[in-house]
């Protein structure tokens, strides 16, 4: 099994879910860094001082040793991590807009080789092999599961990628913001105007077999874009 699957089998196990919901229980919800209060229990992160690795797992003197545990945020638990390949300069960029504003030609023209990218278009022409835009319904599952782990990885700034751009419609001002401040992510709009966006899909290539299915899709966004 992969270090990474080893690992998150554990966070995921019966024994390490009732430690530290018995550590938060006894010590209370404020970061044991910062001091800061940490208002939801399920942001509250349950830092090992000594880094888990495959080989010390299954010592429970390390693993699930509760003086070996502190309960920190987010924050400080990127800070933490910085000797292990986390790097607090990381910036995280929430690219959003309607469907033809140029979303991905902007991420392409501003991020560097390293920098990791989230684009559901694209995770769907990696696990499928077929072109772009052509999205089977049965693959969601599989898709929505890769981009959620990728979301994971980069709120917790696992990984040595330099920054982070994510791709998406985010109509709604609510579920845009809450995902830019879990993630600590800056937005920006790509502010095109309706007709524009229907131009371009007249004269896009790649979408000339799906003019009518594309027009529905910009409609919907500024139907139900709120600011």
């Amino acid at each position: 099994m992969a270090k990474h699957a080893i690992i998150k089998s554990f966070y995921a196990s019966e024994e390490w879910t009732n430690l530290r919901l018995q550590l938060i229980n006894e010590r209370g919800n404020r970061c044991e860094h910062c001091k800061e209060i940490i208002p939801k229990s399920k942001d509250i992160i349950g830092h090992h001082t000594i880094e888990l690795t495959p080989e010390n797992i299954n010592d429970y003197s390390i693993s699930l040793n509760p003086e070996r545990i502190e309960l920190i945020c987010f924050d400080c638990h990127n800070k933490e991590h910085k000797r292990f390949g986390y790097q607090s300069e990381k910036e995280v960029f929430l690219i959003y807009g309607p469907p033809m504003s140029g979303k991905s030609s902007y991420v392409r023209n501003h991020m560097k080789r390293g920098d990791i990218v989230v684009d559901m278009d694209q995770l769907y022409a990696a696990v499928s092999y077929l072109p772009y835009y052509d999205k089977p319904d049965n693959l969601f599952s599989n898709v929505i599961g890769i981009h959620n782990l990728l979301l994971d990885n980069i709120k917790t700034r696992l990984g040595k990628w330099g920054n982070a751009w994510i791709i998406g419609g985010y109509a709604d001002k609510y579920k845009r913001n809450r995902l830019a401040d879990d993630l600590g992510a800056e937005l920006i709009f790509c502010n095109v105007s309706q007709e524009e966006c229907l131009r371009r899909l007249e004269i896009d290539e790649d979408r000339k077999y799906r003019k009518d299915e594309w027009s529905k899709y910009i409609i919907r966004w500024f139907e139900t874009y709120t600011e």
